[in-house]
């Protein structure tokens, strides 16, 4: 899928987060929104989803072969987001979130496949309540980059990360990327480091 913005804007009451954004985004292809705390960045990154509505301009969703437009009520199923600001589902086991989420969005792998990749195969079955905030951030990152989605989305990936979360991050992003178009919105250079693109929220004020 192609996600392309047209002089989009959004705005909080009377104070604009950003203006005029206009960008074509498309598949295989990584791109970076950088900027400092508050900047804006991750609300951008709301927008593309279709999360948040822009308050001036323009998005349009577009298949990449035919080019014809996707309506975006559809377009969320070929959209896979991690963010700080999405919340898990507390009450369920690890397994059980995987096998809910893959009611809404196909996963490529079995639920044990995909929690053993992030290293979290021997808390399969507790209830994610009890999870660190670094095994939620896992979680997270299994969700998205496991989701048979056209295009991953990911607000400061690396939260709450150790080391070896760092490196399963950087894994998945190895074997989970191919083909896909990919946003990342960040101002830690760790997390966006094979970004092909760097964008800054600043030049869109």
């Amino acid at each position: 899928m192609r996600i392309n913005l047209q002089n989009a804007g959004k705005r909080f009451n009377r104070e604009w987060v950003f203006r005029r954004f206009s960008y074509h985004f498309i598949p295989n292809h990584s791109y970076a929104i950088t900027g400092n705390n508050g900047s804006g960045k991750s609300t951008l990154l709301q927008v593309i989803a279709g999360a948040l509505m822009q308050s001036e301009g323009k998005i349009e969703y577009k298949d990449a072969r035919s080019a014809k437009d996707i309506p975006g009520e559809d377009a969320f199923k070929e959209i896979a987001i991690a963010a700080p600001h999405l919340d898990l589902i507390e009450e369920m086991s690890a397994t059980e979130f995987l096998r809910f989420h893959a009611t809404f969005k196909p996963l490529k792998a079995p639920e044990s496949e995909i929690l053993t990749a992030v290293g979290l195969s021997t808390a399969s079955g507790k209830q994610i309540r009890y999870f660190s905030s670094g095994m939620k951030q896992r979680l997270k990152l299994a969700q998205a980059f496991f989701s048979n989605t056209s295009v991953l989305l990911l607000d400061e990936p690396l939260t709450k990360l150790d080391e070896d979360g760092i490196s399963v991050y950087k894994k998945l992003w190895t074997e989970h990327t191919e083909g896909r178009l990919v946003i990342v919105s960040s101002n830690d250079k760790q997390e966006y480091e094979k970004c092909e693109e760097v964008l800054s929220i600043g030049d869109y004020k």
